[in-house]
């Protein structure tokens, strides 16, 4: 028989082993839900993400168990807060929110987790709302520019380049895995830099021809993506070119369309 459970801390790290001094391969924001797959010394839990299938280890006391019931009729009622960081109150407590935290069973005023009911009067969306995404996925990537780079992170206090593809995107409503091997799967491949538009996202491989690198075209030869920090580079269609080093850092692979023009009627 499956368990499940809900994160309710802003962000925990999911780890490759199951030791805190295990590497970081993601994290679960607020109000993400995961199937429980094995625990560990009674104090681990293997975890596979039901927003992206990522499977990695955190501790068992920074979840909380949820029954299937509970599951299916938090699943698909859910908002997106759209505020870099904003506070949910509680009677007793707050719990502070990050960009693309989830608020299951959110009403638009407030929510429960188990019997503990809270408001949040940030900037939510629902997805099934979002008419044009482009929009709000640009918004969001210009709202994390100078957000340092952090090897697994998906907030505002540390991102890596597949996670600030990922998190941009969530907020427009579109919800891709977590790699960018993963998420190269997905849309339409523009063949020709000059056909690529605002929105498009590009994908880079190292030097053993590995795609290890994503980020998001803005249009008139620009980048934004997470090196060292989420910034704005130059791109052509050899790759990226960074102005403050002065010389080509990323080699382009692929170019995928997933989020249709902006309406400007």
């Amino acid at each position: 028989m499956k368990s499940f459970a809900i994160c309710t801390l802003t962000a925990v790290p999911v780890r490759r082993a199951a030791t805190h001094r295990g590497e970081m391969c993601s994290q679960l924001l607020f109000g993400e839900l995961v199937e429980l797959l094995s625990v560990k010394n009674h104090r681990w839990v293997k975890i596979r993400s039901l927003d992206d299938h990522n499977i990695g280890w955190v501790p068992l006391l920074q979840l909380q168990p949820i029954s299937e019931e509970e599951l299916y009729r938090l699943q698909p009622q859910r908002a997106l807060v759209l505020d870099l960081f904003h506070s949910m109150m509680g009677e007793h407590q707050a719990i502070p929110l990050t960009l693309g935290a989830n608020l299951p069973g959110f009403d638009g005023m407030q929510l429960y987790l188990g019997q503990q009911r809270y408001t949040f009067s940030g900037q939510a969306v629902f997805p099934e709302d979002i008419r044009q995404p482009l929009p709000v996925v640009l918004r969001a990537a210009r709202q994390l520019i100078n957000v340092p780079f952090l090897w697994g992170g998906r907030t505002p206090l540390g991102l890596d380049s597949t996670g600030f593809v990922q998190l941009c995107c969530r907020v427009g409503g579109i919800f891709l895995p977590r790699t960018a091997e993963q998420q190269l799967m997905y849309g339409e491949t523009i063949d020709f830099m000059q056909e690529a538009q605002e929105g498009d996202l590009a994908f880079f491989e190292n030097a053993q021809g590995k795609i290890a690198h994503a980020g998001i075209l803005l249009g008139e030869g620009e980048i934004i993506h997470v090196f060292d920090k989420v910034c704005v580079d130059w791109i052509d269609h050899f790759g990226i070119y960074n102005r403050r080093l002065r010389r080509y850092t990323h080699r382009l692979r692929l170019i995928k369309r997933l989020l249709p023009p902006a309406d400007t009627k």
